[in-house]
């Protein structure tokens, strides 16, 4: 059911971009981005290939795919492993290791999984040294497809990385946005001294043309597709087919089996209910019921989906009852995000929005969304 749907979304956007004159994120932007990126691959010392460790085969940087790179002078980052299945995130680094692939996990937001990467870097720069005595600076591109992360991981990068004090009142930050394709033009942002690192952030690129629909519905399912000069909003794809999509994948996992200690234990808006006082008064006042982000607000999601799809009865594998409980979820989480019904589509749109947003930010648990191959185990 989920490759059903995943199918579908894809043949959407694929349907979309014809209309729009095919493969129409890739604009003169999009083109000269690469080959500017092309140009300065053979100067710079490292290239920093940054995938989305929910999607480590989808998100690959499809255009220099075929490029070929000095032995050890390619690694693979698989950043936003905060949100990814930990289990499965392992057996995709040894994956690529086996295939003499550097690679390492990360987490861009988090310091000291940065200085972990730095480290992994400066080990490889030394390495380097050892047949390159000249004294010049080391420089690593970050390259990657939109909405990775690259940007965030330059900046970290670059906070953490600076050695001399002297250095700390000179920062410069890459541009960070929730929305993919911000980056416009390549920066260099220094992370290391002794010897010298320069971290070149660049645009992301999508491929001209992506003939996979399933990867089609994994890079609109992370929020990272690209159209033109801004994002290819949800709504264009169908908010609801992507959270089908999610749900779709969510009944089939282990994580949901997770939340049923929210189901034993008493939840924090029953304690409100029962006690009083200054301090609870105060926080009742903080709890919003049409804020979904709200540490309450979302554990009445994972207690409500944990609760319809443990006391579902029918065969997942057939494809009627997947598409049957799918409908009763978003039915429930309609009335748990408070939307009202006389929306009509309106209100399959923002209780999808939500779902979805809770899902990107890790709060519905950690997903990896593709499988490697079995031919290469």
């Amino acid at each position: 059911m989920a490759s059903k749907i995943a199918r579908e979304i894809g043949n959407a956007v694929t349907k979309l971009t014809e209309k729009r004159g095919g493969g129409g994120w890739y604009g003169p932007h999009m083109a000269a981005a690469s080959r500017a990126i092309a140009d300065r691959i053979p100067l710079v010392d490292f290239v920093l290939e940054v995938r989305d460790a929910r999607i480590p085969f989808s998100s690959q940087f499809e255009q220099f795919r075929d490029y070929t790179y000095s032995s050890g002078h390619r690694i693979l980052v698989l950043n936003k492993i905060d949100l990814a299945n930990r289990s499965q995130l392992k057996d995709w680094i040894t994956y690529f290791n086996q295939r003499k692939c550097l690679s390492i996990g990360v987490n861009s937001h988090n310091k000291d999984s940065v200085k972990e990467l730095l480290n992994f870097l400066q080990a490889q720069v030394r390495q380097l040294k050892k047949t390159d005595h000249s004294s010049h600076t080391i420089t690593a591109m970050l390259v990657g497809i939109p909405n990775v992360g690259k940007s965030a991981l330059a900046n970290t990068l670059h906070q953490i990385g600076r050695i001399s004090a002297a250095e700390k009142g000179k920062l410069r930050h890459a541009t960070v946005s929730p929305q993919p394709g911000e980056t416009k033009d390549i920066s260099s942002l220094k992370i290391a001294s002794h010897p010298n690192i320069y971290v070149l952030d660049t645009p992301s690129i999508l491929p001209p043309q992506i003939h996979d629909v399933e990867v089609f519905s994994k890079l609109a399912l992370t929020g990272s597709l690209f159209l033109n000069a801004g994002a290819i909003r949800d709504g264009l794809v169908g908010e609801k087919e992507l959270a089908q999509y999610f749900l779709g994948i969510l009944n089939f996992s282990e994580e949901y089996k997770k939340w049923a200690k929210f189901c034993t234990n008493e939840n924090d808006e029953s304690l409100l209910e029962r006690s009083s006082g200054p301090a609870l008064e105060m926080k009742r006042k903080r709890v919003y019921p049409t804020d979904h982000t709200q540490d309450v607000m979302v554990q009445k999601v994972r207690q409500t989906l944990f609760k319809v799809i443990s006391g579902f009865d029918g065969n997942l594998e057939q494809e009627n009852n997947m598409e049957r409980l799918i409908e009763v979820e978003l039915t429930a989480l309609r009335e748990v995000f408070q939307v009202p019904v006389d929306l009509g589509e309106d209100a399959e749109s923002k209780v999808a929005s939500k779902l979805l947003n809770l899902y990107r930010t890790g709060r519905l648990g950690h997903y990896t969304l593709d499988s490697i191959p079995k031919n290469t185990m």
